[in-house]
């Protein structure tokens, strides 16, 4: 077990809340996090079917039987639970009381908003960033078996070999439980979306030509690809719109919450096949992604992430963004720095100081390499300092 970075934030949102709810993909570390962070509470899970029957059949009686407080773990079993809660905490609003946990989330968000509206702080956790990684002592220390890994801690809390653990995940999670919530009959044609979902990651959504792959209609390709999102396997960062351009692209762009989970889907069964492999520069892409999504929500950080292709072809992997402050950032799989590395952010850099003078921008570089350079005003960072890019200050990495 490691020190979680969302850790701080979950005390803090329990110090101003009666109820916290955590929302995040399964075997994310939710329970081993809000376990250690309120060990004085009670643990309930509603997984089993004895406890889900009586929290359903008996509310009142479950919630009698922790008066003051508790871990309700895969609290979306029961929504009828929600309307309880909220007689409950409004009867003692102590804080802190109780801390929810659920995989879904849409199930779990919905049920939030009717009925603990004002009453809840919301907390989404991931698994572990790079920077909460190296806190194992087996944590990898090369690229493409970071990579091809992924972050769900158990792989490396139980030493288990990575290719076993993400076979059990994709059939026991993803085949299993997201294709039930979907009520998916086929299960052939679920598996080749998902194939085909992973052979997009880093790129522009586009369902119709999704659905024809996988010999399903657009609105089937619609429906899945939201469940897949409210599942939280993958997530869609739209186009980034500047009002001074007229010709931007604002099409989504689709990236995996986890590289290792997108790497078997893929096929890549060792790391070692990443390096010439045409997919890589797409799978570094989705980390660097990833690792920002991760930062903002551990954090509970509040700045917008998008990415930016305008129709002259000009193309930008991602862009952070608040109010005041805007900074650029190209993904470069590659170890050795090239002369073009630059060229996406100084552009669009140079086009945006041109039309919006108040606006702060920065440009940065991530690349597969482990020096740190500046090319005129861009910084290029090495992977291995991804954290030091995620460094916020206003919103935007600094």
């Amino acid at each position: 077990m490691i020190v979680r970075d969302a850790a701080s934030r979950l005390t803090e949102l329990a110090r101003y809340y009666p109820v916290v709810s955590i929302t995040g993909p399964r075997q994310s570390g939710k329970t081993t996090l809000c376990r250690s962070t309120f060990p004085s509470l009670p643990y309930v899970s509603l997984e089993p079917l004895d406890v889900r029957e009586f929290a359903l059949s008996d509310p009142r009686g479950f919630l009698a039987s922790v008066p003051n407080g508790a871990i309700i773990d895969e609290v979306q079993r029961v929504p009828e639970l929600f309307s309880y809660l909220q007689s409950d905490v409004d009867a003692n609003p102590a804080p802190g009381r109780f801390i929810l946990t659920g995989s879904q989330q849409l199930a779990l968000t919905a049920s939030v908003t009717q009925s603990l509206a004002g009453r809840t702080g919301l907390l989404e956790l991931f698994p572990p960033s790079w920077a909460e990684l190296q806190r194992f002592p087996s944590a990898p220390t090369d690229l493409f078996e970071v990579l091809w890994t992924g972050a769900y801690p158990r792989i490396y809390d139980r030493q288990i070999p990575p290719h076993q653990w993400l076979a059990d995940y994709v059939a026991t999670y993803v085949q299993r439980d997201v294709r039930q919530l979907l009520n998916v009959g086929d299960l052939r044609a679920f598996t080749n979306f998902l194939q085909l979902c992973a052979g997009s990651t880093a790129g522009e959504t586009h369902l119709s030509r999704l659905g024809a792959d996988a010999g399903i209609s657009h609105n089937t390709a619609k429906a899945w690809l939201s469940v897949l999102e409210a599942s939280y396997l993958v997530f869609r960062l739209p186009g980034w719109n500047p009002t001074f351009r007229k010709q931007v692209v604002k099409s989504a762009k689709l990236h995996f919450v986890d590289t290792g989970v997108a790497s078997y889907l893929l096929g890549i069964r060792e790391p070692e096949q990443l390096r010439t492999h045409p997919l890589r520069g797409a799978l570094f892409e989705s980390w660097v992604a990833s690792e920002l999504v991760k930062h903002r929500a551990h954090h509970g950080t509040r700045c917008d992430l998008h990415h930016y292709r305008d129709a002259a072809g000009l193309e930008v992997d991602l862009i952070v963004s608040d109010a005041h402050a805007v900074t650029l950032i190209e993904a470069k799989s590659g170890a050795t720095i090239a002369s073009d590395f630059t060229h996406a952010v100084d552009r669009l850099a140079a086009g945006v100081r041109q039309r919006a003078r108040d606006l702060a921008i920065e440009t940065r570089v991530i690349y597969g390499g482990t020096s740190r350079q500046t090319r005129g005003s861009t910084q290029l960072v090495p992977w291995r300092e991804v954290d030091s890019l995620l460094a916020l200050s206003g919103g935007v990495p600094t």
